[in-house]
């Protein structure tokens, strides 16, 4: 079973150095346990440990996925880059939505009300991001000052 472990293993490292801390990323996949899983559509394991240190303090987190797609379409390191690649959706849409717009706080609760607002917010965000715009938070500040431009910029006015 080792055996056939090891050869079904694929291993990817990544480092990256940035605000203060240095962050290494190892992540493991396997098709070895796929047959002992009952989960449908298994075609890979993965782990994925991140080793985090900021001065003197170090933090490891491992984390567990299944993924259902097979390893001829994406290796540990197309595994890695999709997993990455996960968190930007979070920061660039979810933390907008949360902090920016205060989604989280909003009081509107019956009804499709919910669902419009949530669509017009993420219409802004789209909206924003066709422009370029990297700091939202600072582009609704600066458009709150010019409405008639921004209606005009809209094709409303």
């Amino acid at each position: 079973m080792q055996q056939q472990f090891e050869a079904e293993r694929q291993t990817t490292e990544s480092l990256e150095k940035s605000r203060g801390r240095i962050e290494r990323r190892r992540l493991i996949s396997t098709t070895a346990v796929n047959e002992y899983l009952q989960w449908p559509g298994t075609a890979q394991v993965c782990q994925m440990a991140r080793t985090v240190t900021r001065g003197t303090e170090t933090t490891i987190e491992v984390h567990y996925a299944i993924a259902s797609v097979p390893r001829s379409m994406a290796d540990a390191s197309q595994l890695s880059a999709w997993w990455r690649g996960h968190w930007g959706i979070e920061n660039k849409l979810h933390w907008v939505r949360d902090v920016t717009f205060g989604e989280d706080h909003c009081r509107i609760r019956t009804g499709t009300t919910p669902q419009v607002f949530s669509a017009f917010r993420n219409t802004a965000i789209s909206y924003l991001r066709s422009l370029g715009t990297t700091n939202i938070a600072a582009k609704l500040r600066e458009n709150a000052l010019k409405v008639n431009h921004l209606l005009a910029n809209l094709g409303i006015v």
